[in-house]
């Protein structure tokens, strides 16, 4: 009996040196971002590490990366393919250089009027398809986030299409962006996010197109006189993961991360909105910027000088997309009846 102890002692003493623990180690998730930790999506991604570590009795860990600390926009989405980090929450613009264009559909301008409208597309059908055609390129959509409108900054005032005619603008990576700003008589320059506020205030690009959080955390307000409310488009971000990494996670934890995304996805929605007017008011308050809002009339003639835009992107980003979202957009803009 005594020598059976002493076997049973020695193996668990080799067991030990050889560094075997009784609980595993927690999974590792690099969550990596491009934005500022006090904007919506930066936020919510701490909303999400906090839940997951809760709801996986700590056998998640999610390291938060903000700010482009680890990757620029180019460099985040060939990172998340090859598994160097396991989650992004890109702008969906970002898709289109991946081959899958029909995520530009958010980027179209004056499309979907109002936050309501954004979630019923992303949530609905639409958001299932879009999703299902990352999957090929070895990702897996988790969720939809937002920022809300974005809105035009420039070094002179923007209230109808010809104010804008020359100015070099600042865009993401999207054909619909680019073709948005030659309607508008500009010039796109594409850029990553992090370089914008240099840039701005170089004079390499005079304009920006940015949901007000994130003029006002990245400083972009400080080197811009003007900007205009004219909510021409919609911020959409994916949250996304590797899909091998994603598959070869235990199913229990898959449910538990999915329960935190969801309610880190409900987080994200119900500050967005909020964090927009808190920043808008800050940069009114900063007196660096003169802010001016679009009056129906010239926010109408804005949207009509922008409809060549949606007519030559409907065979990119599906006709029947285009129909869907204009019978929700309907929808959302039809008094109801009582």
């Amino acid at each position: 009996m005594t020598t059976m102890k002493n076997i049973l002692s020695l193996i668990l003493l080799l067991l030990s040196g050889f560094g075997i623990a009784t609980a595993a180690e927690p999974v590792i998730i690099k969550f990596s971002h491009v934005v500022a930790n006090d904007t919506p999506k930066g936020k919510a991604a701490e909303k999400f590490k906090q839940l997951a570590a809760q709801y996986t009795n700590g056998r998640v860990k999610v390291e938060i990366y903000p700010n482009s600390q680890l990757y620029k926009d180019r460099e985040e989405m060939e990172a998340l393919q090859r598994g160097a980090v396991q989650m992004l929450a890109p702008s969906v613009s970002k898709f289109g250089p991946l081959g899958v264009r029909e995520f530009e559909l958010f980027d179209l301008p004056y499309l979907i009027p109002d936050a309501a409208s954004v979630d019923r597309v992303t949530d609905g059908e639409i958001g299932k398809r879009l999703f299902a055609k990352l999957e090929p390129k070895g990702l897996k959509g988790l969720a939809y986030w937002d920022n809300g409108f974005k809105q035009f900054s420039a070094n002179r005032p923007l209230r109808k299409p010809e104010d804008f005619r020359g100015l070099k603008m600042r865009i993401q990576s999207s054909k619909v962006l680019e073709e948005m700003m030659r309607e508008l008589g500009a010039l796109p320059q594409v850029m990553a996010f992090s370089e914008v506020y240099s840039a701005l205030q170089q004079k390499v690009v005079d304009g920006t197109e940015n949901p007000v959080s994130n003029l006002y955390t990245q400083k972009m307000y400080e080197v811009q006189s003007n900007l205009t409310i004219s909510n021409h488009g919609c911020l959409v971000y994916a949250v996304i993961t590797n899909r091998k990494f994603w598959e070869g996670l235990p199913s229990d934890i898959r449910g538990q991360l999915e329960r935190a995304m969801s309610e880190a996805t409900r987080f994200e929605r119900d500050i967005a909105k909020q964090e927009n007017e808190n920043a808008l008011a800050a940069v009114k308050a900063s007196g660096k910027t003169q802010v001016y809002i679009l009056s129906d009339a010239e926010q109408k003639n804005l949207k009509q000088a922008l409809l060549p835009v949606q007519v030559k992107f409907e065979s990119i980003v599906g006709k029947d997309n285009l129909e869907a979202i204009h019978r929700i957009a309907g929808e959302s803009t039809t008094p109801s009846k009582k």
